[in-house]
């Protein structure tokens, strides 16, 4: 049987796909603001944390974190009727950084998170950003709803020009990491048109 539409129905279009990466440090709050946003079920590959990881990784300075990311986290989010997010967390760990590659591929922007009690660990994603071309956003996470440095401050250990968006957030808050999400689309498109 042959389905024909009739001529007055609309013909609906897929919405846009659209690729973003989230990125940052060991236990920053990746697959927690993935877990947050996502419209559909996370993808996730998290494992528990061994000891010969727990000594490479720091955990001490993250106490509560018994799992971690061992290969990528993956949600989607519509925008609207016309745009749906690819959401694709990498591992935060040195040691996974051969895929950062492969999952930043046709990415049109990334959100690199923070934890300003750790800035160290987010020099690897601001570092990779920045050589790719990548436009890209740093979202301060508000761990217990406190920020620990001013944004300036940040900005100044950090070396980010004033060119790059700061925001604070907290990847529990959905509504919260929407508005991450969003200025992060702003940036990309502002990078792309110009």
């Amino acid at each position: 049987m042959d389905f024909k539409p009739s001529p007055d129905t609309p013909v609906r279009k897929p919405p846009l796909p659209v690729k973003i990466v989230i990125a940052g440090g060991f236990g920053v709050g990746k697959t927690t603001a993935v877990a947050q946003i996502s419209d559909t079920p996370v993808l996730t590959t998290e494992a528990p944390i061994t000891e010969v990881a727990a000594a490479i990784d720091r955990t001490g300075e993250v106490p509560g974190k018994t799992t971690t990311t061992v290969a990528l986290d993956f949600g989607t989010v519509a925008i609207d009727d016309e745009v749906k997010l690819y959401l694709f967390g990498t591992p935060g760990q040195d040691r996974f950084g051969f895929m950062w590659q492969d999952l930043t591929a046709g990415a049109l922007g990334a959100l690199v998170i923070v934890d300003t009690r750790r800035l160290d660990d987010c020099y690897p994603a601001v570092d990779y950003f920045e050589r790719a071309g990548l436009p890209f956003l740093v979202a301060v996470n508000l761990f217990d709803g406190e920020l620990a440095h001013n944004l300036e401050d940040v900005r100044w250990a950090l070396a980010l020009g004033a060119d790059t968006p700061m925001v604070t957030f907290d990847a529990r808050d959905r509504i919260s990491v929407r508005d991450a999400l969003v200025a992060l689309l702003h940036r990309s498109l502002a990078a792309a048109s110009s």
